[in-house]
């Protein structure tokens, strides 16, 4: 496991706090990136992404060779996006599983946290990137009516930063 910079994880950990469903990103067997939305356990110490998955998706049988994967997380009414890269752990670990187990992990799993198929992915972020705008959808559209027209950048209250984990 990666140590990371305990301010640059609080960062990220803040910007994605009330995105629940990323979407995960990743390679098939012939290099092709695919996708799926996926909902988001939690965020540990340090800075590890969890989720459930099952030992019958492609996404497990994909990313134990290929472990590169991108999570995107976006919260359009708030003007925030935020791509996460790192590398996909497969865990199997049942004391794990049960401590994460909730409702819906059980929708998905109704034999419970025993179930054989049962398993977690922990992601081990590199590095997040962010786009944040703090200004109502109003002023943003303003800002880009005014910047067609005068063919100025829009001024907005936005930031845009990489955070290196």
């Amino acid at each position: 496991m990666t140590t990371h910079d305990s301010s640059n994880i609080a960062e990220m950990a803040s910007k994605i706090s009330d995105v629940r469903f990323p979407m995960f990103v990743w390679q098939d067997q012939h290099g092709h990136l695919l996708s799926q939305p996926m909902t988001k356990e939690k965020v540990d110490d340090q800075g590890g992404i969890w989720f459930f998955t099952s030992t019958q998706t492609g996404l497990w049988n994909c990313i134990g060779p290929r472990p590169l994967v991108n999570l995107a997380f976006s919260e359009p009414d708030d003007s925030l996006y935020v791509s996460i890269s790192g590398t996909a752990e497969r865990v199997v670990d049942r004391e794990k599983i049960r401590a994460m187990w909730n409702a819906g992990a059980q929708a998905w799993f109704p034999a419970g946290p025993d179930d054989e198929h049962a398993v977690l992915i922990r992601v081990d972020p590199h590095s997040a990137e962010y786009w944040d705008t703090h200004d109502s959808k109003m002023v943003q559209l303003f800002a880009m009516a005014k910047a067609a027209i005068t063919g100025d950048k829009p001024d907005l209250d936005s930031d845009h930063k990489t955070v290196m984990l």
